[in-house]
């Protein structure tokens, strides 16, 4: 059975959160319903590969993910600083500690990846250790551990994949429904490859907004349990301020490199008035400093 952590849960936000995941699943249960009606015999086929892909990506995430943004894992030995402030804030949340591994990149940045706590890897950049002091690493830090402490990883995980999902059955069905179609009725076929493609960009968009709406609610969950675990919102305020300062000074070309994997980064590679708030995957930086100055005042000190 699954350990319970000192991570404190949003109400507020884990409601938004399961009502967007309903949204998301309701969408997709529409969607397999109609290709169903579509497919015909051929259903059962698309949705046993289509299961065999989710589940390939679900139980190797961490390694894909640490593969694909150069993550290694480190000992105590190599980065002491940074496994003794993930310990100390696995001893505060009494939770399993996560495997560390350090990313060598310019781009200030972390990262939590894992379906699990016990199968869960925290990474930090080597741009983000040079940059911040210690109070501000473990308020980064106590952040990405809010995600694995919250199974956030797993969620995403599941949430973006039924979007991807929508959209390649629906292609599916568009091939099946001509094949079908052809020897009998050629108007339609032509209906057919007008309203598939349709329905698949449909699909794919409202899924694509209700995901990155989901991410942005768990920003700003884990922001908050972070803050409140360690009782420094001023240290990730702090942390959030300088990195999103720094951003502007890192190569274009580094931060291009980096924008695929921003769903998984503590601070997207880029954000800001270039890209509408409603297609980020993280809320804007006014609005994570401002729920953390509320924190803060909560807390009665004046930090």
């Amino acid at each position: 059975m699954a350990r319970h952590s000192r991570y404190v849960a949003d109400r507020g936000l884990t409601t938004r959160m399961v009502t967007t995941m309903f949204l998301i699943g309701l969408l997709y249960v529409v969607l397999v319903g109609v290709l169903v009606a579509l497919l015909g015999n051929a259903w059962p086929f698309v949705l046993v590969i289509a299961g065999a892909l989710f589940i390939a990506q679900f139980w190797f995430s961490d390694k894909i993910a640490a593969f694909s943004m150069g993550a290694h894992e480190v000992t105590p030995q190599q980065a002491p600083e940074l496994h003794g402030a993930v310990d100390r804030l696995c001893a505060l949340a009494d939770m399993p500690k996560p495997r560390v591994a350090i990313a060598d990149s310019d781009v200030p940045n972390a990262f939590a990846t894992g379906r699990n706590q016990e199968n869960a890897l925290v990474c930090a950049t080597t741009g983000l250790m040079r940059r911040l002091e210690r109070e501000e690493l473990e308020g980064v830090l106590s952040h990405e551990l809010s995600h694995v402490a919250h199974r956030d990883v797993a969620v995403m995980t599941i949430a973006s994949f039924l979007g991807v999902l929508a959209g390649i059955m629906t292609r599916v069905a568009l091939w099946g429904g001509i094949g079908r179609s052809a020897g009998r009725d050629n108007n339609g076929v032509g209906l057919l490859l007008l309203l598939v493609p349709l329905v698949s960009a449909v699909v794919y968009v409202i899924s694509f907004l209700l995901t990155r709406l989901l991410s942005r609610y768990r920003e700003l969950s884990a922001d908050r349990a972070g803050a409140l675990l360690t009782g420094r919102p001023s240290s990730l305020a702090s942390a959030l301020t300088k990195i999103s300062g720094d951003m502007a000074r890192i190569p274009t070309k580094d931060l291009r490199k980096a924008e695929p994997y921003n769903a998984f980064f503590f601070v997207p590679a880029f954000s800001g008035e270039s890209i509408a708030s409603l297609f980020s995957s993280h809320p804007t930086l006014e609005k994570r400093l401002e729920q953390l100055g509320r924190i803060s005042s909560q807390l009665g000190h004046g930090e």
